[in-house]
């Protein structure tokens, strides 16, 4: 039995494929997206106000209606990650328009701490004449102790 030496003792080419270097590529491209995910993370730099509160029930079948606020007054409406910076007359359309091709969708507020209570009571009065009859308000938990 000669293997895989011919009679003058050189190799023969192999037909098979080297899988190592694949698998070796395949790895590196692996924890290159997991570290470039958490940096793909989109949205309005808000800094809740943070309280203990217990969730709200939600309808995790449909992406809640997402409107922000952020520091420096600027409103956005968001629903399923679709994104768009909007001012306060507006805003009622885009939620109208929002609530019409998904009805019964939950609205939630998010609200910077640092925006005057007044802007938030305002924006909840703007949702109010849009038809939404339930605002849900959007905080962080308190840092844990210990």
């Amino acid at each position: 039995m000669l293997g895989p030496f011919n009679r003058m003792g050189r190799r023969q080419p192999m037909n098979e494929i080297n899988v190592v270097p694949f698998i070796d590529v395949m790895l590196v491209l692996l924890v290159i997206f997991m570290i470039t995910a958490p940096m793909l993370t989109q949205g309005v730099d808000v800094e809740l106000p943070q309280v203990t509160s217990e969730p709200i029930d939600s309808n995790e079948n449909q992406d809640p209606i997402i409107v922000s606020v952020d520091a420096s007054g600027q409103y956005f409406v968001s629903l399923g990650g679709d994104e768009t910076q909007v001012d306060l007359d507006a805003l009622s359309q885009r939620v109208i328009i929002l609530m019409e091709r998904n009805p019964g969708t939950q609205v939630l507020v998010r609200g910077d701490r640092r925006v005057p209570y007044g802007d938030i009571v305002t924006l909840m009065g703007t949702l109010q004449v849009a038809g939404v009859a339930n605002v849900g308000l959007i905080s962080e938990p308190p840092p844990a102790e210990g």
